[in-house]
Order: C-alpha cells, then sequence, then structure tokens
C-alpha cells in the first residue's frame, strides 16, 4: 500500500511500530527510525544509491534487522506543490519499495526538510565536512519526525 494519506497509512499499522524514513537523493539514501511508539526520530545512516537490486537488499537487510512495520518516503514537491522529476522518481521508488518489502509506505512532502536538517546540524556546531557525510540521514530524520508528530498527536 502507498498513500500520501497518514490517515490511511495510521490504519494500516493500528499497533504502531518502527518506521523507516527514507531521504532519497540522486546519489544517496538517507535513512532514519523512530522507535515503535512513534515519538522520536534518529538519523541512522547514508546509504550510497546503486542499482535498485542492490538498494533492495540493503534497505531488506535493515528492515529486517530493526522490525520496521512501515516506510516514510520524502515526496520532493515544488515549492508551489506541484511535482517534477523528482517526486516521479520518488513514486517510483515508493512502487519497488511495495512490491519488495509489502510494507506500508507514506509518501511524505519533504520540502525544506534538507535546509532544516542543515540548520539544526550547524546549530550544533557540526563541520562542514561531517555535514556533507550525514546530511541525508538527518534529512530523512526531518523527514520522519514531520510524519511522526502527525501520526502520534492524531491531527491526520
Amino acid at each position: 500500500m502507498i498513500t500520501d494519506s497518514a490517515l490511511d497509512f495510521a490504519e494500516a499499522l493500528p499497533e504502531g511500530g518502527v518506521l523507516l524514513g527514507l531521504d532519497l537523493g540522486t546519489k544517496t539514501i538517507g535513512t532514519a527510525l523512530c522507535d515503535a511508539g512513534w515519538r522520536f526520530a534518529s538519523a541512522h545512516k547514508t546509504l550510497g544509491r546503486g542499482k535498485w537490486g542492490r538498494d533492495r537488499e540493503r534497505l531488506a537487510a535493515l528492515i529486517a534487522e530493526r522490525g520496521v512495520a512501515g516506510l516514510v518516503l520524502g515526496l520532493p514537491r515544488n515549492m508551489d506543490g506541484s511535482e517534477g522529476p523528482r517526486a516521479q522518481a520518488s513514486r517510483a521508488f515508493a512502487r519497488n519499495c511495495d512490491e519488495a518489502f509489502a510494507l506500508p509506505v507514506l509518501l511524505w512532502d519533504e520540502r525544506w526538510s534538507t535546509q532544516s536538517a542543515e540548520g539544526a546540524m550547524i546549530a550544533q556546531g557540526t563541520s562542514r565536512a561531517k555535514r556533507a557525510e550525514a546530511i541525508d540521514a538527518h534529512a530523512a530524520a526531518v523527514i520522519l519526525q514531520g510524519a511522526i508528530d502527525r501520526l502520534a498527536g492524531g491531527v491526520i
């Protein structure tokens, strides 16, 4: 199931569960995880992106290792809310994940996620080099935190 409705996603996960947040880039995939109670998201790691088969194996290992119940994938909309080629690529990635993992997938508007993550990292005094290494995982955490705030807060 792929949806951009938090309500539909929550109904697919009535018992909650660990969620995996993904920030899909052309060269990397940022990952973040949240607790089963949907209280807090934490940056996990940035994976080098390759062909789908390799990406699928790495994500499958992470899903199995952490007992992931659902995926939250950033959907890169334009500032006016329209969708361009990057959003279409994310939708295609979501379809691949749906087929490969049989987990609910929530497409979450990711506008400003990278800027928010970078601002937080700068405020923490993270060096430019360390930010470059970890920005995608931190952006995935921003995406996932936004989704779980909506899900757990009941404002769906």
